[in-house]
């Protein structure tokens, strides 16, 4: 559990978290033992090299899970690029066996998801810009 729910760089403070859900290309069912291991550390490794916080990882069998909080200065398409990037080539390089299951090098689906959360929900921000206006002519 993290200790604060907001981080801070240099010019900015900021609570950015980002849920990506990516797929194997063919949906095919690869990330098992030891694939999966190998993946993991990949991104844990990527995500603190570039300065994102790891909050949750889950590999299934043909799809990944990453929650993580990264600075305001990284777009979401950036992290996915490099995270997607980065661990086919590492899985080809550990796992070549993987090259006979997928065709023309191709490890991941060229989409994905993802979803922003801060620490509190869209209703609460919308109430409070609501009643920013209110406070103001009441003195506050």
């Amino acid at each position: 559990m993290r200790k604060k729910s907001w981080r801070s760089t240099g010019a900015a403070v900021y609570s950015l978290n980002y849920h990506f859900v990516w797929s194997i290309k063919y949906r095919r069912r690869v990330l098992r033992a030891p694939v999966d291991e190998t993946l993991k550390e990949a991104i844990k490794a990527l995500c603190q090299e570039h300065g994102y916080e790891l909050i949750a990882l889950e590999v299934m069998d043909d799809h990944v899970h990453v929650f993580l909080s990264a600075p305001p200065k990284v777009a979401p398409s950036i992290i996915a690029k490099v995270l997607k990037g980065s661990t086919a080539r590492t899985l080809f390089t550990k796992h070549p066996e993987l090259k006979n299951i997928l065709r023309n090098d191709h490890l991941w689906n060229p989409s994905y998801y993802v979803g922003s959360a801060g620490h509190v929900s869209s209703e609460i921000n919308q109430r409070y810009i609501d009643g920013q206006k209110t406070k103001q002519e009441g003195g506050e």
